[in-house]
């Protein structure tokens, strides 16, 4: 039987995919365990970069509504089972300590907007479409789409979006910031993978590290920030990877990045946010 999620890796690139395609990719207490298993061997892997996507014609659609009207005298209990998992998913996902590269593949709503916007790339077919979703069932968001639609276009924008409950087209998802980049449909697997070879052949701790500095960056005051990068930016001075940039610079030729210098969180993290 064919998982629901899946992962691979690959050249340093890892593939984190919905595979539920009859369903539009919606999400069910089925994904839970394939779900959890594969970004928890992504967060763990070698890979440099991370892409994740959905097969078929839609990216994520959202909760499973017949699951929903199965189980409506016991809406309650499903939640809970069900943000049990996808908010510690799209949490995992966030906090990948290597590039992570949306690449909407079709249309969204509802919670697949925070899978969407999870990353750190987001890359969109023109066949996309946004749609909020929760307001047309009388429900509020979930998934972290509502903290990841506020910080691209802001309070104001986000709450129309999730009230009005209108359609966005691809264009209008890059005009408002939701998207970073729009390509055909057929382009966008081009697209993707010549970003995520970019990514791969990067610096990766460095990368790391400027994911943390960035989205901590609002949590700090600037004292405490300028600390936290003075000590980031004494470990990257320790890397064999740094020893390449200044060879490549002085020979002027591109570096070759060997990529993670080491596993796991950085000493000098403890104790910031």
């Amino acid at each position: 039987m064919d998982k629901s999620f899946l992962w691979s890796i690959e050249d340093g690139i890892g593939r984190l995919t919905f595979n539920r395609p009859e369903q539009a990719n919606a999400l069910s207490l089925g994904l839970r365990d394939d779900m959890l298993d594969a970004i928890a061997r992504a967060a763990e892997s070698d890979a440099r970069v991370v892409v994740l996507s959905g097969t078929g014609r839609m990216f994520c659609a959202d909760g499973d509504i017949g699951e929903f009207a199965l189980h409506r005298e016991q809406v309650s209990p499903l939640l809970d089972d069900i943000l049990g998992y996808v908010h510690p998913a799209v949490q995992r996902l966030a906090s990948l300590p290597m590039p992570l590269i949306c690449a909407l593949n079709g249309p969204l709503g509802g919670a697949g907007i925070g899978f969407a916007l999870c990353g750190d790339f987001v890359l969109a077919a023109d066949t996309v479409k946004l749609r909020g979703g929760y307001c047309a069932l009388a429900l509020s968001p979930d998934g972290g789409a509502s903290y990841l639609l506020t910080r691209r276009v802001g309070a104001a924008k986000a709450k129309q979006i999730f009230m009005l409950n209108r359609a966005l087209s691809a264009e209008d998802c890059l005009r408002l910031g939701i998207v970073d980049e729009v390509h055909p449909a057929v382009e966008l697997a081009g697209a993707v993978d010549r970003l995520a070879h970019e990514l791969a052949a990067g610096p990766t701790s460095a990368f790391a590290r400027v994911k943390r500095l960035c989205d901590t960056a609002s949590m700090h005051t600037l004292p405490v920030h300028l600390e936290l990068e003075a000590a980031l930016m004494q470990r990257s001075a320790t890397s064999a990877d740094f020893q390449e940039g200044l060879n490549a610079f002085r020979e002027k030729r591109a570096a070759r990045f060997a990529g993670w210098d080491a596993r796991g969180p950085d000493p000098e993290l403890a104790g910031h946010a």
